[in-house]
């Protein structure tokens, strides 16, 4: 295993799309929920334990080699929203194309021939993981970050928020990125002797809610 493959696949500058979509900050900014650096890092604690959970147990799970169909359907149950299906589905097909470049793999090549729109983009980013010789706490600790690192970012442009005070929350963060990435990482292990049930079903209605209400505004920064 190279742990370097890990700084790869969590830099931000890695062609996966996700730049395009805020991680529910632009609706709660527009609401007023989010208007600093104190509400910011409210905002991504909150999303990290819920959302954040289930998306780091499906990758550590993919990265596991827990069958990626089995899991993208339990993704599907776990997001209620059908534009945050959308947006996880948008952002898999392209985490899926810089994968496949980056780290060539016949699990990868099945999973797009299986979902040519795009699997839930957790279950690609542990495959992407699992390609790359990683394992499920490392693909746990990428999707945990990515979950708080892309509202913090989108922040910086949706508020003009000083781009070292985002980082401050995301450093504030970490134990909270250490404890749901081991959380996630002993669950997936769970999930391959008691099947996709034993996944977290933890919820955050409120970015469900703004995700369909984001969706259909007409002029917006960020696709979700």
């Amino acid at each position: 295993m190279s742990r370097a493959a890990l700084l790869v696949l969590a830099d931000g500058r890695f062609p996966a799309g996700g730049h395009a979509h805020s991680g529910g900050a632009e609706a709660a900014v527009k609401a007023g929920r989010v208007t600093g650096a104190a509400s910011l890092e409210a905002f991504c604690r909150g999303r990290l334990h819920t959302s954040g959970l289930v998306a780091a147990a499906l990758a550590a799970a993919a990265a596991l080699g827990v069958d990626p169909v089995a899991l993208d359907a339990a993704a599907d149950t776990r997001t209620p929203s059908p534009a945050l299906r959308a947006a996880a589905r948008r952002l898999g097909r392209q985490m899926m194309r810089a994968a496949r470049a980056t780290w060539p793999h016949s699990e990868l090549d099945a999973l797009a021939g299986r979902f040519p729109k795009g699997a839930h983009q957790p279950v690609v980013l542990g495959l992407a993981a699992r390609a790359a010789g990683l394992g499920p706490e490392d693909a746990a600790y990428c999707s945990a970050y990515e979950g708080i690192s892309g509202p913090a970012t989108a922040t910086v442009r949706l508020l003009s928020l000083d781009p070292f005070d985002a980082t401050a929350v995301l450093a504030r963060l970490t134990p909270d990125v250490d404890e749901v990435a081991h959380r996630a990482a002993e669950t997936a292990r769970r999930v391959v002797d008691e099947g996709v049930d034993a996944l977290p079903a933890a919820s955050a209605p409120l970015l469900e809610i703004s995700a369909e209400a984001h969706a259909a505004w007409p002029v917006r920064l960020f696709a979700s």
